[in-house]
């Protein structure tokens, strides 16, 4: 009995360090795109004022996850971004992100609402972005949905097929 509720609490632990850390993630995904950070020491800053207890190796490890890159701001300062792209390994990162986090998809005239773990959207949202979907306009992400918008209701049911598609 005492073996079966040790596996329970470390598949629960495991379970919650999983979320933690695509919400943690999910959090670099949206600082990264409202602030101009230059530095790692910057992000991890964020990151505590958020309330994410960070070290510099797990600052590291999720660049690296991440793929982010150092791009140029408009005003000449090297900061990171997102770099995906379609053929990129982050690709099948984010795609696994969208698998575990993903509770719902339904259709609403020409908008598909994506419920997810709590925390999670914003990285469910950019495997979506990064997988560059035609009939795709944008999509709107909060703490744990996210809205697509499509360029006609006539595309909507092809797109939920192909998000779906994606959690199997």
């Amino acid at each position: 009995m005492n073996d079966i509720i040790h596996r329970e609490v470390s598949a629960r632990r495991r379970a919650g360090r999983i979320v933690m850390r695509y919400t943690r993630q999910s959090k670099i995904l949206e600082l990264i795109e409202t602030h101009e950070i230059e530095t790692q020491q910057k992000l991890a800053s964020l990151l505590r004022k958020c309330g994410y207890e960070v070290t510099q190796a797990t600052i590291s490890r999720d660049v690296k996850e991440l793929q982010l890159i150092k791009a140029q701001s408009p005003n000449g300062k090297s900061i990171y971004a997102a770099g995906i792209k379609i053929n990129a390994p982050a690709t099948d990162r984010f795609i696994k992100i969208f698998k575990e986090t993903v509770k719902s998809i339904e259709a609403a005239g020409n908008l598909i609402v994506i419920k997810t773990l709590s925390g999670c959207a914003s990285a469910a949202a950019e495997t979506l972005d990064a997988l560059h979907y035609p009939h795709v306009v944008g999509s709107i992400a909060g703490d744990n949905t996210f809205m697509v918008i499509a360029d006609d209701p006539a595309n909507v049911s092809n797109l939920v097929d192909e998000f779906t598609k994606l959690l199997k």
